[in-house]
């Protein structure tokens, strides 16, 4: 397996974290965002969004983090990500999505770059529009979350997977987590587990 990488990409993170669960080897290949490699004939033409992550794996190219993710799970089931029990799934789902689909996406590179260069706003703008929208979120995932200790209850699930990078961008642009305990405490017990410290932005920056 071939993964196309960023290593503070949210999206990749949680590719990585999801291998390592799996046991799976892989290599990883830098995309370097803030060089516009994701732009390079060569990426578009793995991903016409011109995204990570990437991983070739089995003679194609799968692309989306849900969607590997997925597949993954399909392919390699244990330790099981998204539940097969039908409510379960559904509970996993919405939690995962609540990040991947209505915090991530207003906070990315690409948004970011628009938000400075097309709507003229400055960083600390820029950083206020990031804190707030991360902010929504978290109130309401930390509303949908149980007793723990991870977000689906007794072992990390999809929405963990999902929910440690998150939790690193949040830290990363000044968001207070005081209101949100639960999601404080699921980050820490996931990411005490070895495969997620492992897909650690640190532990796989370039050099």
């Amino acid at each position: 397996m071939l993964l196309y990488d960023y290593f503070r990409s949210s999206a990749a993170y949680r590719v990585r974290i999801a291998l390592n669960l799996k046991g799976l080897s892989y290599e990883r290949r830098d995309i370097l965002l803030l060089e516009d490699q994701q732009r390079s004939p060569e990426h578009i033409a793995r991903n016409p969004q011109g995204f990570v992550p990437a991983l070739e794996v089995e003679g194609r190219i799968l692309t989306q983090s849900l969607a590997i993710i997925d597949w993954l799970d399909a392919r390699h089931p244990e330790p099981r990500l998204i539940p097969s029990d039908m409510d379960a799934r559904a509970d996993t789902l919405a939690r995962a999505l609540l990040i991947g689909a209505d915090i991530h996406p207003l906070n990315n590179l690409r948004v970011m770059r628009w938000l400075k260069d097309e709507a003229g706003l400055g960083e600390d703008r820029r950083s206020e529009w990031t804190r707030h929208w991360i902010a929504e979120g978290f109130d309401a995932l930390e509303a949908v979350t149980g007793k723990g200790p991870f977000l689906g209850g007794a072992a990390p699930d999809l929405a963990d997977v999902f929910l440690v990078p998150q939790m690193f961008n949040a830290r990363r642009f000044g968001v207070t987590l005081d209101a949100y305990p639960k999601l404080v405490a699921a980050d820490a017990a996931a990411s005490a587990l070895p495969a997620f410290a492992a897909a650690h932005p640190d532990k796989v920056a370039p050099a």
